[in-house]
C-alpha cells in the first residue's frame, strides 16, 4: 500500500509542476502587449515620415544590373548585388515568365547537395565566380541546412514577376566583378556595390 501512495503522490507532483510550467509560461508570453502594440507603429509612422526608399524587392521600378535568360520564357533579372559588412553578399531580383503559360521552374536550379534539397525548392544551385581570384561561391546556409534564397517558388504563371534573393559568401573588398550562374539559366556579369 505505501508503493501505491508513493506512486500516486509522485504523479501528483509532476502533474503539479507541469501546470505551474504550462501557467508560468503563458503569463510570460501574454504580459507586455500594450508596450509591444506601440513599437511597431511607432516604426511605421517613422517610416511614413523618413520617406525610405524601397529596397529591391518592394519595388521593380530599380534597372536590372543584368539579365539572365532561363528555359521556357523564364528571365531573372538581377536589381542589386550589395556587399555587407557580415561578410556576406546579398543578390536581389525578380524572376519573370514572358512566355504565355505557366512554367515549372526546373529542379536544377536548387542544386544537387543532399543538405540544400532535402528543405525543398530554392535557389540553391547558384553561384558567384570570381574569375580574378579564380573562386566559387556557394550559396550560404544556416545552422540547419537551409539555404539562404528565396524558398518555395515552384512555378511562375505566364506575366507573374516575383522577387528572389541570394546570399553568398563575400570575395574580397577589391573584387568588384563577378558572374552570377544559376543552373538551366545564361550566365550573367554583375557588379558588386557596397
Amino acid at each position: 500500500m505505501s508503493m501505491r501512495f508513493t506512486a500516486k503522490a509522485r504523479r501528483g507532483a509532476v502533474v503539479l509542476m507541469v501546470a505551474t510550467g504550462l501557467a508560468v509560461g503563458a503569463a510570460g508570453c501574454g504580459g507586455g502587449g500594450d508596450d509591444k502594440a506601440d513599437k511597431p507603429q511607432a516604426s511605421a509612422s517613422a517610416s511614413k515620415s523618413g520617406g525610405s526608399n524601397p529596397s529591391a524587392q518592394e519595388g521593380e521600378s530599380q534597372a536590372p544590373i543584368a539579365e539572365l535568360r532561363g528555359t521556357d520564357g523564364l528571365l531573372l533579372q538581377v536589381t542589386s548585388a550589395q556587399r555587407d559588412s557580415g561578410g556576406f553578399v546579398t543578390v536581389n531580383g525578380t524572376l519573370k515568365n514572358d512566355g504565355a503559360e505557366s512554367v515549372v521552374i526546373p529542379a536544377q536550379v536548387s542544386g544537387d547537395e543532399t543538405e540544400i534539397t532535402r528543405h525543398g525548392f530554392s535557389f540553391g544551385g547558384a553561384t558567384l565566380v570570381d574569375s580574378k581570384g579564380k573562386k566559387r561561391y556557394y550559396v550560404l546556409r544556416d545552422t540547419d541546412g537551409r539555404p539562404l534564397t528565396s524558398i518555395g517558388i515552384t512555378n511562375v504563371d505566364a506575366g507573374q514577376t516575383v522577387p528572389v534573393f541570394m546570399q553568398f559568401p563575400a570575395p574580397p573588398a577589391d573584387t568588384t566583378e563577378v558572374t552570377l550562374q544559376l543552373p538551366t539559366f545564361a550566365s550573367g556579369t554583375i557588379q558588386i556595390s557596397g
